[in-house]
């Protein structure tokens, strides 16, 4: 029997993202920029597919052609009529919405895979509906229908070499692969950001392809000085290196083709500029571009469509250094902005409560947009509730970032229902539902300005200048002088690059929960005295709680974590239980269905001692590794909380299998379309499997069969690839 968690429930949450009143207050002239850039971002997004695993593209392409030619409605006809059963036929589009939702057959939260929950015998009912060329959906449901319900270990979850899958890698790569590109790559000053990586073996000798996300391809002639320098080929370690454009090709010619578009309707010289940028990141496979357009973008502040696009998160990359991708459109939500703005405007007062030195603070804050949007496109593998970029160290810390919160996204996402809620006590539980929403809204902002926006990183640059005193500048945890920073072209993920995303967000967390005591911040968001304290409860309760549901996202098998931010909660629970004095609590019972439980409780007079002198600790040394480049130190700390075992005070191996048992399966969003008439207009979809299956089907209707030839022969290219040694 097949365990629950690869399959996604038939009454799994879907929510339609509300941004109807948003886009209607919008200028024709915004409107027509914000549907050019959300036809970019949604081009863009499907390269995901190709950066999940070595089928989610044709599967993607096998079910918009099944849905091109029948509705959902339609097609249950034929279902039924073929005999399968209404819960089945329910089955199968809860799989196709989450192969859309998902941008592949893997959980974008969790990386696990998931397979239809219907028998493969039955799954070809669906192709029986296509009439045209049988044969070729024939031939395209063999290519993919193996790899579609295979649970083999590796196949279970993403990961590198044996550990799981990734098309970040040719399946030969290790590790030690994937540290030798690193230096490779710093050695020429490129990142690693819009790269995949290709081994090869070359008569016995092991030759390394690096490619570039770009429109421009192999052989094209299209001259530009800082393009050809990159690309060639180099001797490294006694290794062949050949670094190649022309990855997702036709989907970046899209994007670009777009991104033109949509200049003509920018609303000033930044924004221009800012496309300009992109458009030549995409199009020549340069980060430096894309960094130049961040510049343009973090200038542009206060637009009315906001907008972020490229290969941005690195959660997903085995080795934490290349970057999925991603685009937004939303706009802004001006009430709610407001006080975002006045959290800015008291971050030079926040930033010092913080529990590390001066020395160890950016020398300037630099105040950043911080806007409430309302989402209309997120094309992606998943759509997050805050953001903070751009990711780029140098910028950020030189610069300046945004921060976003995405409003319409919290509206649904946090909603929960009483009966659903697990672990805790009863009569925490409409507290609970009363305030997680204003809680998380507090979290969110605190994580994402002052979290991801706080902290100097130690560098020595290529002309041996330091950004820091060197002989002055003390490590809190040693007393002794600062030893190691970072050297030349290193950056935070190339140093700690498996640990860097789950490390970075436990330490955003970690601000958020120290500062959401301090009651400036709290009244900025509305919140006082006893509400105040309720807010900080929740928010507390909350943080423990996902440390324990973050359980789910472990696989005690390969001894790994699959989602960045789960394993950061994880580790946060790990050190308010090791505070003691009763703090937290977390037992083992036995639950009404008499099945195994737990309960988890948080002493609320002892969150402003206890609780806040642990994670001021904590943090303090979290940020310090950070700074000081130690990634010796970072990773033991870190590893450690990190460790899931079944021995000491809590056995949480056996917490897992019943956080597994209880689980809730995550929300899944329905976005609208924009389609140009006589004017733009906003297309919206019902909150169903049936109205998630309707946007896809129709968002990519226009050139729909090249676009799936284009899909089909970019995953055929590198079909070889994937295999790992054992597998030849």
């Amino acid at each position: 029997m097949v365990d629950s968690q690869y399959y996604l429930s038939n009454d799994i949450g879907i929510s339609a993202l509300d941004c109807g009143e948003a886009f209607r207050l919008l200028s024709p002239q915004e409107k027509m920029y914000a549907h050019n850039l959300s036809r970019a971002a949604w081009y863009g997004g499907l390269a995901v597919l190709l950066q999940t695993s070595p089928e989610s593209a044709n599967i993607f392409v096998l079910l918009q052609r099944i849905f091109r030619k029948q509705t959902p409605a339609q097609l249950e006809q034929v279902a039924t009529a073929a005999g399968l059963s209404s819960e089945e036929y329910q089955a199968f589009l809860v799989y196709a919405a989450g192969l859309y939702a998902n941008m592949g057959n893997y959980k974008s939260f969790g990386d696990t895979k998931f397979i239809p929950n219907l028998p493969k015998v039955k799954q070809p009912v669906m192709l029986s509906a296509f009439q045209e060329q049988p044969s070729e959906m024939e031939a395209l449901w063999d290519s993919c229908s193996g790899l579609l319900y295979s649970l083999e270990d590796r196949q279970k979850q993403l990961g590198l070499g044996d550990k799981g899958i990734t098309t970040y890698f040719s399946g030969n790569c290790c590790l030690e692969d994937a540290e030798l590109a690193q230096k490779f790559l710093d050695s020429k000053k490129l990142s690693a950001y819009n790269t995949r990586l290709f081994k090869k073996d070359n008569g016995g000798k092991a030759c390394y392809e690096v490619r570039l996300a770009s429109a421009v391809q192999k052989g094209q002639n299209y001259m530009d000085g800082e393009c050809e320098s990159c690309c060639g080929s180099f001797s490294f370690e006694d290794k062949e290196f050949t670094v190649k454009r022309g990855d997702y090709g036709p989907l970046m010619e899209k994007v670009c083709h777009y991104l033109q578009e949509a200049q003509t309707y920018a609303a000033n010289e930044n924004q221009r500029k800012m496309l300009e940028e992109y458009q030549r990141s995409f199009t020549l496979g340069s980060v430096d571009a894309h960094k130049e357009g961040s510049r343009y973008w973090i200038k542009d502040k206060g637009p009315i469509v906001e907008s972020y696009i490229g290969f941005i998160e690195s959660y997903r990359d085995p080795f934490g250094s290349r970057g999925e991708f991603e685009g937004f459109v939303a706009v802004v939500n001006k009430a709610m902005s407001e006080r975002f703005a006045k959290l800015v405007s008291s971050a030079e007062v926040l930033l010092p409560e913080l529990p590390w030195p001066r020395e160890f603070e950016k020398d300037t804050f630099l105040k950043p947009d911080f806007t409430s949007l309302d989402v209309l496109t997120f094309a992606g593998s998943g759509i997050p509730a805050g953001i903070n970029i751009p990711n780029y160290d140098d910028i950020r810390q030189s610069e300046g970032f945004k921060n976003v919160s995405l409003g319409n996204v919290l509206a649904v996402a946090y909603a929960t229902q009483k009966e659903k809620l697990t672990f805790l006590k009863e009569e925490d539980k409409d507290l609970f539902i009363k305030w997680k929403g204003p809680s998380f809204e507090v979290q969110v902002g605190l994580h994402e300005l002052l979290g991801h926006g706080s902290g100097k990183l130690f560098v020595q640059d290529d002309q041996g200048k330091f950004n820091f005193d060197e002989s002055k500048v003390v490590n809190p945890e040693t007393g002794e002088p600062v030893s190691s920073w970072y050297r030349g072209s290193e950056t935070w993920d190339s140093k700690f690059s498996t640990i860097a995303s789950s490390y970075e967000e436990c330490r955003a967390e970690c601000v958020g929960l120290y500062l959401c005591l301090n009651k400036q911040a709290l009244s900025i968001f509305g919140h006082d005295e006893q509400d105040a304290e309720d807010v900080v409860y929740v928010n507390w309760l909350s943080m423990v709680r996902a440390g324990l549901l973050g359980l789910e996202f472990y696989t005690p098998e390969s001894k790994s974590w699959r989602q960045a931010h789960m394993q950061a909660r994880f580790v946060i629970l790990r050190v308010l239980l090791e505070a003691g004095e009763g703090l937290v609590g977390l037992e083992e019972v036995t639950g009404q269905d008499g099945k195994p439980d737990a309960r988890i409780t948080l002493d609320r007079s002892k969150i402003h001692t206890v609780g806040k002198n642990a994670i001021h600790r904590f943090l303090c040394k979290l940020q310090v590794f950070k700074s000081t480049a130690d990634v010796d130190g970072g990773r033991a700390l870190y590893d450690g909380y990190s460790t899931v075992s079944d021995s000491g005070a809590y056995n949480f191996l056996r917490l897992r299998e019943t956080v597994l048992l209880r689980k809730e399966a995550r929300k899944m969003f329905v976005q609208a379309n924009t389609r140009v008439r006589d004017s733009v207009e906003l297309v919206e979809y019902e909150g169903s499997a049936a109205g998630l299956i309707c946007s896809f089907t129709e968002r990519f209707q226009e050139d729909a069969e090249q676009l799936e030839t284009n899909l089909l022969e970019l995953n055929k290219r590198d079909a070889t690839c994937w295999l790992i040694p054992s597998e030849w």
